[in-house]
């Protein structure tokens, strides 16, 4: 079964193996073959797109309030929403910040970096097998540099100088997974994301997808939204409201270390996967009354 399985999605990466090569071929063109051009302005301008693109549409969610429909999904009910317009612009500053002014001269560092390392430079997409493995490895990489990056900026004698500007929202909204401390954004947003494909050599094809990925997946982990179909962010919401739980991405290191004990014994572990039906988590494993 498993085997077939294997079968069917080598089957469809061929058949769309050429749909991704002629885009690639395209963005290969755009960029004159420049591996600089490349790396450092195609990763700025893909990281950029997404983030807003994504973080926009729950924005607008979140300051219209509208669809009115989908307020039943927030995971927590005792923040003002729709959100202040206030609120919303006094952290975009500090986003863009963090994306030009330190996202960009990191990226620049990443690709001499890369030379170093050595990475796959060719016109030709990798192989399935390869996509997956180097996957399977990023998100390895990032749940090690993620958690321990994390706890430390927890530390009692760090935590008020770097870290608690991204705590000043125990509510969060999806665009606030990038309001930090520069140092914060450097530890635990572009090194775990990218020391992955570094180490491994990859091909900006799937480094691209990689950070894509990561990006959209720390937007919803921050969104305060549990979306049936959706990836649970039951977990790091629940980070932002008792601050001493769940710290990795994975969850693989908080049971190791116990950073999820508390954590498991709450209704929103119990909320925490993703869910195949409209009706809202909530309402399907609802609070207990002495905890309203």
């Amino acid at each position: 079964m498993i085997f077939l399985r294997v079968k069917l999605l080598l089957n469809l990466w061929a058949s769309f193996g050429d749909f991704f090569q002629s885009i690639w071929n395209t963005v290969d063109e755009w960029c004159d073959s420049d591996p600089y051009v490349t790396v450092v302005w195609g990763s700025s301008l893909v990281t950029f797109f997404v983030y807003w693109t994504v973080g926009l549409l729950y924005t607008s969610i979140d300051l219209t309030g509208k669809p009115a429909f989908l307020a039943k999904y927030k995971i927590q009910d005792t923040t003002p929403y729709p959100v202040p317009l206030n609120q919303v612009l006094k952290i975009v500053e500090q986003i863009l910040i963090n994306q030009f002014l330190v996202g960009t001269p990191f990226i620049v560092g990443t690709y001499y970096s890369m030379f170093w390392f050595g990475y796959d430079t060719g016109r030709i997409i990798p192989t399935f097998q390869r996509f997956v493995l180097d996957f399977a490895a990023y998100l390895l990489i990032e749940e090690f540099i993620f958690y321990y990056g994390h706890r430390l900026l927890h530390h009692p004698r760090l935590y008020k100088y770097i870290h608690k500007r991204h705590h000043e929202w125990t509510a969060p909204i999806a665009i606030t997974a990038l309001y930090c401390h520069p140092i914060e954004h450097c530890l635990c947003n572009l090194l775990p994301t990218s020391l992955g494909p570094l180490l491994l050599g990859s091909h900006m094809f799937t480094a691209w997808i990689w950070y894509s990925v990561a990006l959209i997946n720390t937007l919803n982990s921050h969104s305060g939204y549990h979306f049936p179909l959706c990836f649970s962010a039951e977990a790091h919401d629940f980070h932002h409201l008792k601050f001493n739980q769940n710290f990795g991405v994975l969850g693989i290191l908080d049971f190791f270390h116990g950073t999820n004990s508390a954590f498991r014994n709450t209704k929103e572990y119990q909320r925490h996967f993703v869910s195949l039906s409209l009706v809202p988590l909530k309402q399907l494993y609802p609070d207990d009354p002495k905890n309203k």
